[in-house]
């Protein structure tokens, strides 16, 4: 991965939970960080 292109995606990922703070109260956000939470948790059992 170049530096471009990874300075590319972190202004996009930046620029998404920023719309998401301005406009959905980062719900979105909420969401996905308790779904990855259980992922975790759902792997550290089959470890």
């Amino acid at each position: 991965m170049t530096n471009t292109l990874a300075i590319g995606l972190g202004g996009i990922i930046l620029v998404a939970l920023g719309a998401d703070v301005m406009l959905n109260d980062a719900q979105s956000t909420l969401f996905l960080g308790r779904k990855l939470i259980d992922l975790i948790e759902y792997l550290a059992f089959w470890r």
